[in-house]
């Protein structure tokens, strides 16, 4: 796979993502929920998080800061295994999974590093793109994140380890693109691993 193609892989993931995060934040107050096509099984939920993996934040003032910055060197760590992974020409399947990974941790860093400067407030009403009086300050911004599938909510039965009669929803994480091309490309490396990492004779 080309440099230019997988440079487009990555911008076409970034616009779906930017755009569908900005159409949200400027549409939905926090916390809103619509079904999509009346199914109960797809909706749209608006929430706003840190940025790590089921809402987890790293506590203390710098924390937030400290996790941005993380994630930018992180970036420029994955974009140095794309780069060298294209001069080597290595397998098309590690050079997909590795461009999803760069763009979706690249769309979630340019919410955490910009939005807090370029929007207000959702709580309670309607969030402005380029406002005078945005919620935050750089690199600290929230991640939208919106796509939501219950696809099961009931009661476990009382046998069951843990969580025996407690009320559950499955699947209850609320994520957005960058999270699914994260997801996808690390996907990919687990389930194509031999194609992705062929052995050489």
């Amino acid at each position: 796979m080309s440099l230019r193609k997988a440079y487009f892989l990555i911008f076409l993931v970034l616009i779906i993502d930017q755009l569908s995060k900005i159409y949200v934040k400027t549409n939905f107050v926090l916390g809103d929920e619509v079904k999509v096509m009346g199914a109960d099984w797809f909706r749209i939920h608006f929430i706003e998080n840190e940025g790590m993996a089921w809402g987890t934040k790293i506590p203390g003032q710098y924390g937030k800061l400290i996790l941005t910055v993380f994630r930018i060197f992180a970036v420029f760590g994955i974009a140095y295994w794309l780069s060298d992974s294209i001069k080597k020409r290595h397998s098309t399947y590690l050079i997909v999974s590795i461009a999803l990974i760069f763009a979706g941790a690249a769309g979630n860093i340019i919410d955490s590093v910009f939005y807090g400067i370029i929007f207000d407030d959702s709580h309670g009403n309607l969030a402005t793109l380029f406002s005078p009086e945005p919620y935050g300050t750089w690199f600290h911004g929230l991640v939208v994140d919106m796509f939501y599938f219950p696809i099961w909510r009931g009661t476990l039965p009382t046998w069951f380890p843990v969580w025996g009669g407690e009320e559950v929803s499955f699947f209850n994480a609320i994520f957005n693109v960058a999270d699914m091309a994260i997801s996808t490309g690390v996907g990919i490396l687990l389930f194509f691993n031999k194609r992705a990492f062929p052995k050489t004779a």
